[in-house]
């Protein structure tokens, strides 16, 4: 990775890596021996993926986590980013979240499996910093948005969701768009730029604390981002709620104070 002007990281070489595959991790991290490293990739979606595909998520997300900072580890990297998820605390929380209260009760069922390989790395984070005197921490960042997200219906995040849904509708001249649940659940949004930005703030940083949250401190319900959306588009369409579908967490609100 190379920083440049305004906390902005741009990748300097691009290559297609496997990091479920152990030995193929541990042989390119050995051979570029990075000072630094960032770990943003995931198996990662909204509702209808992570309640789909639970098996691949637990072990896709283990399995590149481990590799990415074992490997990083034995090839002597001592600064490392982990970008974890507000989806990882427990369901019903106490707001706003702080760090201290994960594993403090049960998770949302619907996202349990990516939420255990989360906290997972977290702990491996914690715990490399602790024994081997590592600057490991664990940035853990409210839904993000940005450029080239995923409007994949099938398993994009619930903002890209809702532009798709929009979009969609005005195309096909529909009058109506249909929520999943009843469109009351409380989200906070932080732009990606925003993210990257803090990665590059906090990674050489030797901070007490190895678990970080990222936020805006800003939160609206599902409801309010889709007339957000409509407003922004000039476009008013009624809102449907199919009740049969899950609403998830109800709210998660991070504690972003330093």
């Amino acid at each position: 990775l190379e920083k440049k002007k305004n906390y902005k990281i741009y990748v300097k070489d691009r290559l297609e890596l496997d990091l479920t595959k152990q030995e193929t991790v541990f042989k390119y991290l050995n051979k570029i021996k990075p000072d630094s490293v960032i770990i943003a990739a995931a198996k990662v979606g909204g509702i209808v993926a992570n309640n789909t595909y639970r098996a691949s998520f637990l072990y896709d997300n283990l399995s590149i986590q481990t590799n990415l900072i074992h490997g990083s580890y034995i090839s002597g990297v001592k600064n490392l980013i982990f970008l974890g998820s507000s989806c990882i605390y427990p369901r019903n929380s106490k707001q706003p979240i702080k760090e201290k209260y994960i594993l403090s009760d049960y998770l949302e069922k619907t996202n349990e499996p990516y939420a255990i390989a989360k906290i997972a790395g977290l702990k491996m984070c914690e715990n490399y910093s602790n024994e081997y005197n590592l600057n490991y921490k664990t940035l853990m960042p409210c839904n993000s948005y940005g450029e080239n997200d995923n409007y994949d219906s099938n398993s994009s995040h619930f903002l890209p969701a809702l532009v798709k849904k929009i979009i969609d509708a005005i195309r096909n001249k529909e009058e109506s768009i249909t929520l999943w649940g009843n469109g009351k659940s409380l989200r906070e949004l932080i732009f990606s730029e925003d993210v990257a930005s803090a990665c590059s703030y906090f990674l050489n940083k030797n901070t007490k604390d190895k678990i970080i949250n990222i936020g805006s401190g800003i939160e609206y319900t599902i409801e309010d981002y889709a007339r957000i959306i409509m407003k922004n588009l000039n476009v008013k369409l009624k809102i449907l709620y199919d009740q049969n579908k899950p609403n998830g967490t109800f709210r998660k609100l991070l504690d972003s104070k330093l």
